[in-house]
């Protein structure tokens, strides 16, 4: 009794107690990091015009030109505005001013994570339908059955779902940003990867580092490359090919990392970080006293259907601008028919759907707390600041020192502001000037953003990763002990990748 005593004051604080400790600390810093803002740019589509929202409140409206753009310093091309590729508020360089301190207190602190519900709200709805059609997936035994079928198949050579699990997120992250909606996946493939006979851990690897390196190494996608190139005013062909280069080899390097992890655990399942928690995650996620039920038609049917969803999801977001309300609607489309498709009557099918849906309420107030830590920051007016002081760090250095202290202040950057467009636009109007002073391209400023803000995605709280722990009952210090080796070597890897970039 002594022992299971110690052992619980020794266990690891939650998802909630950990973001709710960077919540006060995020406050703290508003009473001791001086306030202030960038005046900010907004084109309006409806009247043509530029307004701009000076750090005092007051707005001012200019033409819709190329020429206001150039009296401003914003050294990006009209069109980008024009056209819609960059549609938030961009920070005008030389226009940061000190304001009035607005810390936050103890009220402030209580009300974010309600706000920050609030403003998630879409994701939370997201989730909530996902819950529900596993849910019914997993009450139809099409789970069991799917996963033991797949377990005959890959039987020998349980690796390659680490390599191809890995690669293709990797692919998605790079192309169009796919993040957020890898989260529907883990009460999926967490199963498969237990039959493999591998851990939670290396589910959540493949995922969540595909993801990660993907995004961290972005090619195409929009919501990082794209905006944060039209916000340095240059093309985001400009540093393609080595981001490329870094892409391939950076997925690689994790896929090597995860399987040797894997094949260790595999030999001996006592290695694994989590192996107290073992059959605690089993019994959420693999029924194993359950009989395997008979891969039947229907059940297969039902799986297809939910392939499916994924297929058009990913076409929608990647080519039809579709965003949280739209894939919610797909998903609730495809929950319908695929209670209609199950055979297991109206009432029983609802009353799955909702526990499948409420077994997530836990993830869902992660991703509100998370969403709380940003809000005390943007309500204390320190964000701006810590990106004015960054600036006044690398004036007129060395250009190889310049590129890799870049680096470390967009992990910093990363850290407190982990939206990749709002960093994107927040900070590439006054970063990518500075890359002239020293006579470097801007494509590189673009790389070392991508690079340290996507580092710090490894382990930021207020990111997914603690969502995605909370999907899968891992704590954050068995993650951080995982993760750690490879986000220096990841690290190391991006340094050289940015020297040589800069070099050339």
């Amino acid at each position: 009794m002594n022992t299971k005593e110690k052992k619980k004051k020794r266990s690891f604080p939650t998802a909630y107690t950990v973001l709710f400790i960077v919540l006060v600390f995020a406050a703290i810093l508003t009473y001791t990091v001086p306030a202030g803002l960038y005046a900010k740019l907004l084109y309006d589509d409806s009247t043509k015009m530029f307004v701009v929202t000076s750090p005092d409140g007051s707005t001012a409206e200019y033409p819709g030109t190329q020429e206001t753009l150039d009296k401003l310093g914003v050294k990006v091309d009209v069109s980008k505005f024009t056209d819609g590729s960059i549609s938030k508020a961009v920070a005008i360089p030389g226009t940061y001013e000190q304001l009035e301190s607005k810390p936050q207190g103890i009220l402030e602190i209580l009300k974010a994570p309600i706000q920050g519900l609030y403003d998630t709200s879409d994701i939370i709805m997201f989730v909530f339908i996902i819950g529900g059609i596993i849910g019914v997936l997993n009450s139809s035994g099409a789970f069991d059955a799917g996963f033991a079928s797949l377990s005959r198949i890959t039987k020998g050579r349980e690796y390659l779902l680490i390599v191809i699990v890995t690669f293709l997120i990797s692919l998605g992250g790079t192309t169009f940003g796919l993040a957020e909606e890898t989260i529907a996946l883990y009460p999926i493939l967490v199963p498969v990867f237990m039959v493999a006979g591998y851990d939670a851990i290396v589910c959540i690897a493949a995922l969540y580092m595909g993801s990660s390196i993907g995004t961290m190494f972005s090619t195409v996608n929009p919501f990082s490359a794209v905006i944060a190139s039209n916000a340095a005013g240059i093309s985001f062909t400009n540093g393609l090919t080595m981001r490329g280069i870094g892409l391939f080899l950076a997925t690689l390097i994790t896929v090597i990392y995860i399987v040797r992890y894997a094949e260790k655990i595999k030999k001996n399942p006592a290695a694994s970080l989590i192996f107290d928690q073992k059959e605690h995650i089993e019994q959420k996620f693999f029924h194993k006293d359950r009989e395997v039920p008979e891969f039947t038609f229907r059940r297969k049917s039902m799986l297809v259907i939910f392939a499916l969803t994924f297929i058009v999801m990913i076409w929608g977001v990647s080519s039809q601008g579709w965003w949280f309300e739209e894939m919610t609607t797909l998903f609730l489309t495809s929950g319908i028919i695929i209670c209609a498709v199950s055979g297991m009557g109206e009432k029983k099918a609802v009353e799955n759907f909702v526990t499948g849906s409420s077994e997530l309420v836990g993830v869902a107030l992660t991703i509100g707390v998370a969403r709380a830590v940003n809000i005390i920051m943007d309500n204390g007016l320190i964000s701006d600041t810590i990106l004015y002081k960054a600036t006044g760090i690398v004036s007129g250095m060395n250009a190889g020192i310049f590129s890799i202290l870049m680096l470390l202040i967009f992990c910093v950057l990363g850290f407190f502001i982990p939206s990749s467009s709002g960093l994107a636009v927040l900070s590439m109007p006054i970063m990518a000037p500075l890359a002239d002073t020293v006579g470097l391209p801007r494509d590189v400023i673009v790389s070392a953003y991508q690079y340290g803000q996507g580092l710090m995605a490894f382990i930021t709280p207020t990111g997914l990763i603690l969502v995605t722990l909370s999907m899968v009952d891992v704590t954050y210090d068995k993650w951080l002990k995982f993760i750690m080796p490879l986000m220096g070597i990841i690290g190391a890897f991006s340094a050289v990748m940015l020297l040589v970039q800069a070099l050339l």
